[in-house]
C-alpha cells in the first residue's frame, strides 16, 4: 500500500489528536460534498431561491429513534415554518449515513451508508416536502466487491457511485459502480493501480467530478473501511494505519471510462469542484492531511496538470480541511477546516494564485458547507464520522444558515440536531417545490446523452 507523503509528521498529528482526546475532543477530516454547484451537471439546477434543505443524518444510540434519517428543513422566505424541521424519515438502523446525490431528473435522491453498504433511493419529486423511501439497494458488495458507497453522481439514466473500500481486505483500493436509475447494477470500473501518464495509481477513491465540455471525469482519494470506521485516536497512533491514505487523483475519459492520467497529489485530496464558468478548464481540491489547495488545469498543449496553489491555514496547527464549495462563476471558494471550526473564503479570480480574504468560526467543529447557486446563502453542518466527531461539549451537531454579501456572513438560523433528537447532521442537498423550470448546465444538455448512456453499460473492471 502507498505511504502518505504528509508535510507534517505522524507524530505531530498523533500528538494533536491525543491532546484533543484528553479534552474530550476527537477530530480529523473526512468526506463531504453538498452544495448546488457540486451537483452533477446533468442534474437540473436551482439557480434561484431553494425551498428546502435535506440533511442526511447519522443516527445516535439513545437519541430519538437512534436511526439514520433524511431530515427536511423549510427555507422558504416568509414561510411560517422557515428555519424549522418539517419532516424526518428514518431508514431503520445505523449504517454510517454519509453522502447523497440527485438523479438526472432531480426527482429522486440516492443516499449511502459507509458501514452497512446499503443505498437508499428517496422519491423527492412527488412531494418534495415529504420524501418517501422507495428502494433499498443491498447488492453493491455482491456485484462489485466494493464497500463504502460514498459519492452519488448522476449521468443520463444512470447513477455513478464512488466507493471507498473493498470487501477483500477493507483497505483503500476500490472503484466506481454504475447503476441504472431503477436500481439495477450495470458496470464496475476499478480505480487505477498501475502507472498512467508516468504516475503510479494507488487504487484509492473518494469524490467524482465531471466536466462535460471536456469529456473528462476527475476522481480523488481518501482511505478504506479499516480506517474510516476506526476510533480516530487509535488510528492516528497506529503507524501502519496512517500509511493507508490516498495520494493521487485520476483523470478519466468519461465516455470510455478509461483512466488517462494519474496525478501525484499527496495528503488525501477530498472534494472536487469544477469551475462552472463557460470556457474554464480547471477543477480544485483540498488535501486533508497536508492542508493544501490543488488546481487541476489544462496547459497550453491541452495536457492536464496538477498544481499546488495555496496553503490553508498553518499546516503545523493541523487545521484539517474538509468540505469546499465553489462559486458558480468560479471566482470564489469556501473551505471548511474541522479542527478549529472555521470557514474560509478564497478569492479565485486567478485560480493559480488564490487568496484567502475572509474567515469566521462557525462552531467547535464544522464539516459541510453548501452555498446557493447565486452565492447569497451559505449553510453549514457538523458531523464527520461517528467515531471521528469531537466528544463532550464540543460535539456540536447543527445546521446553520447564513447570508453572504461578499464581505461578511450574517447568521439567520441554527437548528440543534441533538436538541431536536435527530442525531449527527452530515450531508446537505437543496430542493425546489416546483421542478418544472429547472434545467441542467448548457454544457451537459449539448452532449450526445444516448451515446454517453450506452458507453457506461460495458464493465471495465476485473
Amino acid at each position: 500500500m502507498p505511504k502518505c507523503n504528509n508535510r507534517f509528521s505522524l507524530q505531530a498529528l498523533a500528538a494533536a489528536v491525543s491532546a484533543t482526546v484528553a479534552l474530550g475532543v476527537v477530530a480529523l477530516p473526512t468526506l463531504s460534498h453538498a452544495d448546488e454547484t457540486a451537483c452533477s451537471p446533468f442534474t437540473p439546477l436551482i439557480k434561484g431561491q431553494e425551498d428546502l434543505v435535506y440533511v442526511w443524518t447519522l443516527g445516535v444510540e439513545g437519541i430519538g429513534d437512534g436511526s439514520d434519517k433524511l431530515v427536511t428543513v423549510d427555507v422558504r422566505p416568509g414561510s411560517k415554518t422557515f428555519g424549522k424541521v418539517i419532516n424526518s424519515l428514518s431508514v431503520g438502523g445505523r449504517g454510517e449515513a454519509h453522502h447523497t446525490g440527485f438523479s438526472d431528473d432531480r426527482r429522486y435522491l440516492w443516499a449511502g451508508a459507509l458501514d452497512s453498504n446499503k443505498m437508499f433511493v428517496f422519491d423527492i419529486g412527488t412531494d418534495p416536502s415529504k420524501p418517501k423511501l422507495v428502494r433499498t439497494i443491498t447488492d453493491l458488495v455482491e456485484k462489485t466487491g466494493y464497500v463504502g458507497p460514498h459519492t452519488f453522481y448522476a449521468l443520463p439514466g444512470r447513477m455513478m457511485i464512488q466507493a471507498l473500500s473493498n470487501a477483500k481486505d477493507h483497505g483503500g483500493v476500490t472503484g466506481i459502480a454504475v447503476y441504472s436509475n431503477d436500481g439495477k447494477f450495470i458496470s464496475k470500473h476499478d480505480m487505477p493501480t498501475t502507472k498512467v501518464g508516468g504516475v503510479q495509481g494507488d487504487g484509492y477513491g473518494y469524490d467524482i467530478g465531471i466536466n462535460p465540455q471536456k469529456n473528462v471525469l476527475l476522481t480523488s482519494s481518501f482511505t478504506g473501511w479499516n480506517n474510516y470506521m476506526m476510533d480516530l485516536g487509535k488510528m492516528v497512533k497506529d503507524p501502519d494505519a496512517m500509511k493507508h491514505f490516498g495520494n493521487t487523483m485520476a483523470m478519466w475519459n468519461l465516455k470510455t471510462m478509461e483512466p488517462m492520467k494519474v496525478f501525484d497529489v499527496p495528503g488525501a485530496p477530498l472534494e472536487i469542484r469544477w469551475s462552472l464558468k463557460k470556457g474554464d478548464n480547471w477543477a480544485v481540491t483540498a488535501t486533508a492531511l497536508t492542508s493544501q489547495l490543488y488546481v487541476i488545469k489544462q496547459d497550453k498543449k491541452g495536457e492536464w496538470q496538477a498544481h499546488d496553489v495555496a496553503t490553508i491555514g498553518n499546516p503545523a496547527d493541523i487545521p484539517l480541511p474538509v468540505d469546499i464549495s465553489i462559486a458558480a462563476d468560479g471566482k470564489g471558494l469556501w473551505v471548511n477546516t474541522f479542527m478549529d471550526g472555521m470557514t474560509r473564503y478564497w478569492d479565485f479570480h486567478d485560480p493559480m494564485h488564490p487568496k484567502e480574504i475572509f474567515k469566521e468560526k462557525i462552531g467547535s467543529q464544522v464539516n459541510m458547507v453548501s452555498q446557493s447557486f447565486d452565492g447569497k446563502r451559505v449553510y453549514f453542518t457538523t458531523s464527520l464520522l461517528a467515531n471521528w466527531d469531537k466528544k463532550g461539549k464540543d460535539d456540536e451537531q447543527f445546521l446553520k444558515m447564513y447570508k453572504w454579501n461578499g464581505k461578511k456572513l450574517s447568521h439567520v438560523f441554527t437548528i440543534d440536531f441533538y436538541k431536536e433528537k435527530l442525531g449527527r447532521a452530515h450531508h446537505m442537498k437543496f430542493q425546489a417545490l416546483n421542478l418544472s423550470k429547472l434545467k441542467p448546465l448548457a454544457a451537459a444538455e449539448s452532449q450526445d446523452l444516448d451515446s454517453l448512456k450506452l458507453a457506461l453499460t460495458e464493465p471495465k473492471g476485473k
